[in-house]
């Protein structure tokens, strides 16, 4: 599960972004970019990886049945319409040919 931000987390999020919306055609100050070892690379890999939440196998199952209701709903809806569509047209044109 995800961890919260902390409330001086926040605020300095905020403030970053205050500072670039403040300054309308400005972009923002670019930072001196940090060299970045491997070993500090895989930490920061493995902590963003610790983040991941995966949905359980229950909710899978749910979201998938509800997916498939909702596909079947749509094309029962469309077979609809394409039929009414379709006996609109035909009486218009059986109308237009004097048949």
């Amino acid at each position: 599960m995800a961890r919260k931000p902390t409330p001086q987390a926040i605020r300095e999020r905020a403030a970053r972004t205050a500072a670039v919306m403040a300054t309308p055609g400005a972009a923002p100050a670019e930072r001196p970019k940090k060299k970045v070892t491997p070993a500090q690379f895989a930490q920061e890999v493995r902590a963003e990886a610790r983040k991941i939440t995966w949905t359980s196998r229950q909710e899978t199952w749910i979201t998938s049945v509800m997916v498939a209701i909702m596909v079947v709903m749509a094309a029962l809806f469309f077979w609809g319409v394409n039929t009414l569509c379709n006996l609109a047209i035909t009486t218009l044109l059986k109308l237009a040919t004097g048949g």
